[in-house]
């Protein structure tokens, strides 16, 4: 049997184990497995956001090899791990979050490597005699639904960065169960032939204006594969 070149990885850090801004922990994942995790933040900068923008790192290494590097300090992190250079690229393809608001909702994304982060705004008017819902990319609005007692789940194709994003919502909780107040979306890139053109003309799509960093056709590889899943919970 061929060996695979590559497998997903799945992480998911508790926050106290990064108690210290720079720092090694070898963890057991698993029978006879151990994974070492090496970080340093010390030279982080940050926005508004307790997500760092740049000057840091965050290493997964198993077996001498790094196999997920989170950050810009890709040199500092190969070098105090002592690893050696994998054999493929890693990408990030599917992220999670938990965002809390009473009607609006914020989160970040960068869809594809080389694509720049965007700013996500969900808001909801779930009171009142017609509920509305409308999500925001970049200060511009993407998607408004009305009538949301009858669409509280759907989907719709945007445009982001040259790539078509499909957007996933399921606000039921909201509306008819408020006991469980989270709602669901999901923004997932997909990867048709048709040329960023084509898309831009359709009719069923949403475009907004094309930065100089985007690209002017999208091509099917797994770089470009991402999906964000958002746990919109309602606090009162």
């Amino acid at each position: 049997m061929q060996e695979e070149k590559s497998a997903p990885c799945k992480t998911d850090m508790k926050p106290w184990i990064l108690s210290k801004k720079k720092g090694w922990k070898s963890l057991e994942v698993g029978l006879n497995t151990k994974l070492d995790v090496y970080w340093d933040f010390t030279a982080a900068k940050y926005d508004s956001n307790p997500e760092p923008l740049e000057g840091f790192f965050l290493a997964l290494v198993h077996d001498n090899e790094i196999v997920l590097l989170l950050g810009d300090m890709k040199e500092e992190a190969y070098s105090k791990a002592q690893a050696k250079t994998p054999a493929a690229d890693n990408y990030m393809i599917s992220r999670k979050e938990h965002i809390f608001g009473r009607r609006h909702y914020a989160a970040k994304v960068q869809f594809g490597e080389r694509g720049r982060t965007h700013d996500i705004l969900i808001e909801c008017n779930a009171r009142g005699k017609e509920p509305r819902l409308s999500v925001k990319v970049d200060k511009q609005i993407v998607v408004q639904v009305k009538r949301l007692m009858w669409k509280f789940r759907g989907n719709q194709t945007i445009l982001v960065d040259g790539y078509p994003v499909e957007l996933f919502w399921d606000v039921h909780n909201w509306l008819f169960s408020p006991s469980d107040c989270h709602a669901v979306f999901m923004f997932q890139t997909s990867l048709p032939d048709r040329s960023w053109s084509s898309l831009a003309s359709s009719t069923s799509l949403f475009q907004w204006h094309h930065t100089p960093n985007s690209s002017s056709s999208v091509k099917e590889t797994d770089n470009n594969r991402f999906s964000l899943l958002l746990y919109a919970w309602k606090v009162d």
